[in-house]
């Protein structure tokens, strides 16, 4: 019989699986950043190896700020500076590329983004030029299918680039989105608007074909949605009413957490916050898009902050620190309710770490999404913690880190003696020797029905290698590996540790 605590959980989430989290951009490549080319495919050949289902990546969308992917210009655009060139070369639309000198093992997006966008460019113009009918057919297609996000977003991008950033600045009538302003703007920038067509349906076709080469492996992908959005966005730009936004366009309140254990003046993120009423009000449509374009993405989805649907931290914007703000109810079960009734089950991770209370458990579990757990959280204090194993439900989602802690090692290297010595006492002997693969094992054998480990901790990898740092508004999201640091027996250690512990 099924297990009675897991069963609203959606069926992917429900049977026994692991899987690796690594961002694409992390991935190797010539052309300075990870992309969805040749790296990506020989990364679920590896994936296969070791016997994984499971690939979670961090949010698809352009990066923003600090090149953060969360603090995208748009919650329904692919990352440019993904597209495979090699693939562009391939269709004849761009000439070959020689090999530049960029740096392997970071991405060095200061230089990365001006040359992936000069290639993209030259490739828009070479498939003006040579591009078949069907080719040509097939991009007014995709063009007409997301015309509900494409069309903002192509023109967002055209004014950043005329204009820059904040949104809020550029000339009134292109701010406030004057109908006569943007027909005018289509009609003068009708170039530059095909280019971000053309990028986006490139992005489509290549991510859709590496996410069937997935499937063929028996390999689903995790995707990740930021609960909340830039306020330089084409979203904010184009859905002002759906946002908290004063008479200019500008945040009456932002987002953020309150003072804690961590900071004694809590934390500011700056995002924007949504006018929830204004959104109960038409159904949720902008959320409904926003998780059905996802899911058309991925198979499943880690939900960013998931504490804000239940309640969140308002910080009046003219607050310097989030010391200021309160605590204001989310649309709670509702909006859950909501997305059910338009897009039916829900393959969701809650991701609830930090201070969580009762009532957004109970939201949590009446809406059937597992929560995580991560086992570098484990050592702090008593064999209660409940990011122990033994503490652990059917219904969750066990890490060693996630994208914004340390490396395992990094984490242990870091820690304090008496953490050291609880994990010791709990994972055994090859503590000392191997942490990472001490917890992944303890993990791996836990109740928790899904396991997802970085990829820096199924390496072994130090401190030099984490990939964010929470606060940090540079230096982050930059690590990329080299296949010289891949050798076999990972991917045969994880593969016999899934086939032990009923993890296929």
């Amino acid at each position: 019989m099924r297990d009675p605590a897991i069963a609203q959980i959606h069926p992917l989430l429900a049977r026994r699986a692991s899987g690796v989290l690594l961002h694409i951009t992390s991935l190797p490549g010539r052309h300075g950043s990870g992309d969805l080319g040749a790296s990506a495919r020989h990364f679920l050949d590896w994936l296969a190896l070791a016997g994984q289902t499971l690939w979670q990546i961090l949010p698809l969308t352009p990066p923003g700020a600090g090149h953060s992917p969360y603090q995208s210009p748009s919650a329904f655009a692919g990352n440019p500076w993904m597209v495979d060139l090699d693939d562009l070369v391939a269709c004849g639309w761009l000439p070959p590329l020689e090999d530049p000198d960029f740096d392997d093992h970071h991405c060095e997006f200061e230089r990365v983004i001006p040359y992936r966008l000069a290639a993209l460019k030259t490739a828009w113009n070479g498939f003006l030029e040579k591009s078949s009918e069907a080719d040509r057919t097939a991009l007014a297609e995709f063009t007409r299918l997301h015309a509900a996000w494409l069309d903002d977003y192509a023109l967002f991008m055209v004014l950043e680039d005329r204009h820059g950033a904040p949104w809020t600045q550029w000339p009134a009538a292109l701010a406030k989105r004057a109908p006569e302003a943007l027909h005018l703007l289509q009609k003068e920038e009708a170039h530059a608007i095909g280019f971000w067509h053309f990028v986006q349906w490139r992005f489509d076709v290549q991510w859709q074909r590496l996410r069937r080469d997935a499937h063929a492996r028996g390999i689903h992908i995790v995707g990740d949605v930021p609960i909340f959005v830039a306020h330089h966005s084409a979203d904010v730009w184009a859905h002002a009413d759906q946002f908290l936004l004063d008479g200019h366009g500008d945040p009456l309140v932002v987002a953020g957490v309150p003072p804690d254990y961590f900071s004694a003046t809590g934390q500011r993120w700056g995002n924007p916050l949504y006018h929830w009423d204004t959104m109960a009000r038409n159904g949720y449509h902008w959320w409904k898009q926003r998780m059905s374009h996802l899911f058309s993405q991925v198979d499943v989805a880690r939900l960013d902050h998931f504490r804000g649907f239940e309640t969140y931290w308002e910080i009046p914007a003219t607050e310097s620190t989030a010391q200021g703000g309160q605590w204001r109810n989310g649309p709670g079960n509702a909006f859950f309710a909501a997305l059910r009734k338009e897009l039916g089950a829900l393959p969701i991770i809650a991701e609830d770490l930090g201070l969580i209370t009762e009532a957004v458990s109970r939201l949590r579990l009446d809406c059937g999404f597992p929560g995580m757990r991560v086992m570098q959280f484990a050592f702090g204090d008593t064999a209660h913690n409940p990011y122990l194993p033994h503490n652990f439900e059917p219904g969750t989602v066990a890490y060693t880190g996630t994208h914004d802690n340390d490396t395992t090692i990094g984490w242990w290297q870091q820690a304090m003696e008496s953490e050291r010595h609880a994990a010791r006492q709990y994972l055994g002997p090859q503590t000392d020797q191997e942490i990472h693969w001490a917890m992944i094992q303890s993990l791996s054998q836990s109740v928790a029905r899904t396991l997802v480990i970085p990829f820096q901790d199924v390496l072994g990898l130090d401190g030099r290698h984490r990939m964010n740092t929470p606060g940090h508004p540079q230096g982050c999201w930059t690590w990329r590996f080299h296949w010289s640091e891949v050798n076999d027996l990972p991917a045969a250690r994880l593969a016999a540790m899934s086939r032990a512990h009923g993890r296929t």
